[in-house]
């Protein structure tokens, strides 16, 4: 695959995370607004948490960038879920 393809694959695919880190932000919003964990499964949000820490992990190794921001995007607002409703869940 030629340079311009590959870095245009990357950049769409950095995109694509970002789009990934954007689906959980009504959740983390409904969470918040509610002020109630109630529904949400931390074992999800959780697991989903923890293999984002690793695919930014693999991304800073790999050296790819599109990789390490997107995960990182992704862990913040997945993370903010699973944050708030332990939050509200201990309260």
């Amino acid at each position: 695959m030629d340079g311009g393809m590959k870095e245009f694959v990357a950049v769409v695919f950095g995109l694509g995370l970002i789009g990934n880190a954007l689906l959980f932000v009504p959740q983390a919003l409904a969470v918040w607004r509610k002020k109630s964990g109630e529904g949400v499964s931390l074992v999800t949000f959780g697991g989903f948490s923890i293999l984002q820490a690793i695919g930014i992990v693999h991304g800073l190794y790999q050296r790819d960038m599109s990789l390490t921001v997107g995960m990182a995007a992704s862990l913040l607002t997945c993370g903010t879920v699973t944050g708030l409703t332990i939050w509200y869940r201990t309260r």
